[in-house]
This record gives C-alpha cells, sequence and structure tokens, in this order.
C-alpha cells in the first residue's frame, strides 16, 4: 500500500512538473509571439501581459451589467462609440443586434427623420467637391466631409504621425498638423496638410517669436500644405495656450518647433499682435498674401459679440478681406494636457454654438463664401451628420481618428506614458505602433464614416450628405417628447 502511495505521489508530481513545464513554454511562447506581432500595439508593448485587456474586454461584453459600467455610461466616449470606431477601423462587422442600448428619453437626445420614400442605392451620389479660398491665389478643391483635426507632433509620436498622414493620404481627406509645426512625418504620407499657426508660431517663428514671412513662404512651398489655420483657441483649453510638458520635448521636436529641448513648451493664451476683430483680419490678408493659400481661423465660442465687430469690419473691407473658414471648436473638445477648470467648465459646446455661427455667416451674406468646419466629439456618423444638419460645411475629429490609431482612452496623453505609443515620445512605447497597420486603420474608419453619414443621409430621402438639413432632425425635450431642431433654435434664440 505504501508503495501504491509512492507511485502515485511521484506520478502526480511529474505530472505537475510537466503542467507547469507547458505552462511555462506557453508562456513564453505568446510572449515571443506578442513581441513580434503588429496589429495590437498593447500586446507588442506588454507581451502576454497585455492579453487580459482583451480577455477582459470581452468578458465584459457577459458582465458588464453587474461589475463595469454600461455602454453608455462611461465619459469621455463610452464603450458604445468607441466600440463602433474600432469595429469601423479594423473593417469589422458594424451591426448590432436585439436593439439599441441607446435610450431614447434623456433631453438632447438626437432623432432623425426617415422618410416614407428613402434614396435607393442607383440614386446616392457622393458630396460635391467644395471649394475653399475662392479669393486666394491658390484655392482648395476638395470632397472630402470628414478629416483629421490639429494634433501636433510632440503632443503625438512620430509613428502615430506618419500613420495618420498615410491614412489622410489613402483616404483623401486632410489632415491638420496641429500647433507644433511641420514635420518630415507630416509630408511623409502625401496627404493634404491644413497647416496650423498657434500663438507661439511654432515652425514660423523668427528667432524672437514673431512671425516669420520667409518660413511661411517655406512652409507654403510644400504643395501638400493646402490651407494655414490660425488657431485662436481650442476645445481643452479656451484661452490657455498649449502645454507641452518638457519630458516629451525632443532634440527633434525643439529644431521643429524652435524651442529648447527638455523645457515645458508653452505657448501664450493669444497672438500678441491680435486685440481685436482688425487685426485678426489683417493677419488673416497678410498670411494668405504671403503664401498664396487659403486662411482662416479656429476657436472656441465664448462671448460672442467680438463676432458682430468682425462682420462689420469684413463689410466694410470687402467680402474679399473674410476668412476662407472658420474652425468652430466646441468646450468639450481636446486631446492635449489642460488645466481642468478650463476644460470642464470654459466655452460653449456645438449644440449652442455651431447653429448661432451658421445663422450669423447667413444673415451677413459670407455663406458659402466663409466655409464652415465643426470640431468637437464628433466621432460617430449620426453626430457629423448632426454637424451637417446644423450648418457645418466639413467636420474634423482629432480622437476619433486616435480611437483608429488603437487608442484606448487611457487618460494618459499628457503622462508621456501612453500604452499605445500614440501620445508618447518613449521610443520603447512606440515601437508598439505599426504603422503599415495603423494607416489602414485611419482609412477604414473616415471611409465608414463617410459611409454611415450617407446612410443617414438616404434615410432622410436626400442623396448626399451636405444635404442633410435641420428639418431631418428631431431633439427630445425635457417632457420627454422631440421638437423639430429648426423650431427648438428658433425658441432658443
Amino acid at each position: 500500500m505504501g508503495d501504491f502511495m509512492f507511485s502515485a505521489t511521484s506520478f502526480l508530481a511529474s505530472m505537475l512538473i510537466v503542467v507547469i513545464g507547458i505552462v511555462i513554454l506557453a508562456v513564453i511562447y505568446m510572449y515571443i509571439v506578442d513581441k513580434n506581432q503588429y496589429e495590437h500595439a498593447i500586446r507588442r508593448n506588454y507581451p502576454f501581459i497585455g492579453r487580459f485587456r482583451y480577455l477582459f474586454e470581452k468578458q465584459g461584453e457577459f458582465f458588464r451589467q453587474y461589475f463595469f459600467a454600461l455602454d453608455r455610461e462611461e465619459m469621455p466616449f463610452n464603450r458604445a462609440e468607441r466600440s463602433w470606431v474600432y469595429k469601423a477601423a479594423k473593417n469589422e462587422d458594424r451591426t448590432i443586434a436585439f436593439g439599441s442600448t441607446r435610450s431614447l428619453d434623456p433631453s438632447g437626445t438626437i432623432l432623425f427623420l426617415n422618410h416614407a420614400f428613402p434614396v435607393m442605392t442607383e440614386d446616392a451620389v457622393e458630396p460635391a467637391a467644395v471649394t475653399i479660398g475662392e479669393y486666394s491665389r491658390i484655392p482648395y478643391t476638395t470632397k472630402s466631409v470628414f478629416n483629421i483635426s490639429g494634433m501636433s507632433f510632440g503632443a503625438l509620436s512620430a509613428p502615430a504621425v506618419r500613420a495618420l498622414s498615410s491614412g489622410a493620404k489613402i483616404a483623401g481627406c486632410w489632415m491638420n498638423t496641429g500647433e507644433g509645426g511641420l514635420s518630415s512625418y507630416h509630408l511623409e504620407g502625401g496627404g493634404d496638410l491644413v497647416f496650423q499657426i498657434g500663438t507661439a508660431k511654432y515652425g514660423v517663428r523668427d528667432e524672437n517669436g514673431k512671425l516669420s514671412d520667409e518660413k511661411l513662404k517655406e512652409v507654403a512651398a510644400h504643395e501638400q500644405v493646402r490651407m494655414f489655420e490660425i488657431k485662436m483657441s481650442q476645445g481643452a483649453k479656451p484661452g490657455k495656450g498649449g502645454i507641452l510638458p518638457g519630458r516629451k520635448v525632443t532634440a527633434e521636436i525643439a529644431q521643429i518647433r524652435g524651442i529648447e529641448a527638455g523645457k515645458d513648451s508653452i505657448s501664450p493664451n493669444g497672438h500678441p499682435e491680435i486685440k481685436s476683430a482688425a487685426d485678426l483680419l489683417d493677419m488673416i490678408a497678410h498670411v494668405r498674401e504671403v503664401t498664396g493659400k487659403p486662411v482662416g481661423f479656429k476657436f472656441v465660442m465664448g462671448n460672442s459679440a467680438w463676432l458682430e465687430e468682425l462682420f462689420d469690419e469684413i463689410e466694410s473691407r470687402g467680402i474679399e478681406s473674410a476668412p476662407d473658414f472658420i474652425t468652430l471648436d466646441s468646450a468639450d473638445g481636446g486631446t492635449g494636457a489642460a488645466p481642468q477648470p478650463l476644460m470642464d467648465y470654459m466655452g460653449l459646446p456645438l449644440k449652442d454654438s455651431l447653429p448661432l455661427m451658421a445663422k450669423l455667416l447667413r444673415e451677413r451674406g459670407l455663406m458659402p463664401r466663409t466655409k464652415l468646419i465643426a470640431s468637437g466629439k464628433l466621432i460617430t456618423p449620426s453626430k457629423v451628420a448632426w454637424a451637417l444638419a446644423l450648418g457645418a460645411d466639413f467636420v474634423v475629429s482629432a480622437r476619433g481618428h486616435m480611437f483608429a490609431l488603437g487608442c484606448i482612452q487611457a487618460l494618459k496623453c499628457n503622462k508621456d506614458t501612453c500604452p499605445t505609443g500614440i501620445t508618447t515620445q518613449n521610443k520603447s512605447l512606440q515601437k508598439g505602433l505599426n504603422v503599415e497597420d495603423k494607416k489602414q486603420r485611419v482609412a477604414n474608419y473616415n471611409k465608414y464614416i463617410h459611409y454611415g453619414v450617407g446612410l443617414i443621409a438616404h434615410s432622410c430621402g436626400v442623396t448626399n450628405a451636405r444635404d442633410i438639413k435641420m428639418d431631418h432632425v428631431r431633439v427630445v425635450t425635457e417632457n420627454g417628447l422631440s421638437i423639430a431642431l429648426d423650431k427648438l433654435y428658433q425658441h432658443h434664440e
């Protein structure tokens, strides 16, 4: 009996060793596989351990109602929104079953009105090409409705910029450089670019930090640079300049920006030479004359009285003096580092500012002379269609395209520890972001935004996205009943 027990114990011990050996080999195998694959940045940067993220995410589909937030509860973007972007970027099935998890009861809920006779596939058309800057020497014409908003090299990693610029080329959309200047990574992809002139004039500043005509000409000499955008303010921090922590200011970034490496890159709160609406028009005219290309400005609406002064000044000078475009950012926009009081409380969201801006442009006879670009949490087809209905000519998104790159909303953009390699200058973390894979995801996402907006348009009975208007939309009010969008804003005024 004793020999039998000894043999059984010995056998079990041997089996345990074999099992442990198999587990160790499996872990080593998965580590090697993860380290050498390019599809998932998390697994590449965190071999084996990163797999648990996908395991937990998958299990969350079954257990989140007990242990995790619901699909529509997270901020700033909920799981349902992120999931749609991920699936679109990966070219996966985007259909759902058994009903929507989106409640139709809360005040502010948007409802598109389907037409009794929807547009048939053979009658659907792409949006017509739109020309921006008809009074500039080199106007810009594009069909793209949805484009990549401003994100600087520095805030983003080099692989992220390369993937975005290459994806923009494939998609046929434009990419905004952000205020950090023009890098070789922006040009590498071959797509259209909008050069942003921030308050610090990075990339186009002289040794004293003032706007340099020579550097403006150098940037404009690149055919890919189609337009120039003067950044007055942005959604993350209205009234505050850009903030790039010193740990992210590498020698390369410092050289492009014309600043000192390793030190915080803090932009002024505003342009020192712009103190009035007249000053803004002067700068627009100057940049347009020097570069020959369309020029507009970006801002977050707060106090709007100055806009009347701007339009009065345009009327006095002539319609050719008007900005070629206005990018209206929402108070809930923003990707980078920002003080919480400004991020949480400053400025107006698009639901207030966009219809007001469109109304002012129409009343002053500046539409379609000045194109209106909407920005701020517009990452799904429904949000893009809503912005078009409110009067936008174009929509731009930063965070939507970041999700397409693989962003997991880790909220580490300002810490240089982004686990997906998107918003970090840490070379080891950047290795997880494979440009060849991600550029296609960016293009896929952009493609399916356009496709989804088209679906909404056709269901509303119009042939293309640009024909979606306010009378195609209703919004739920406090009593739980909906009201036509145009009636709501008439009442709001």
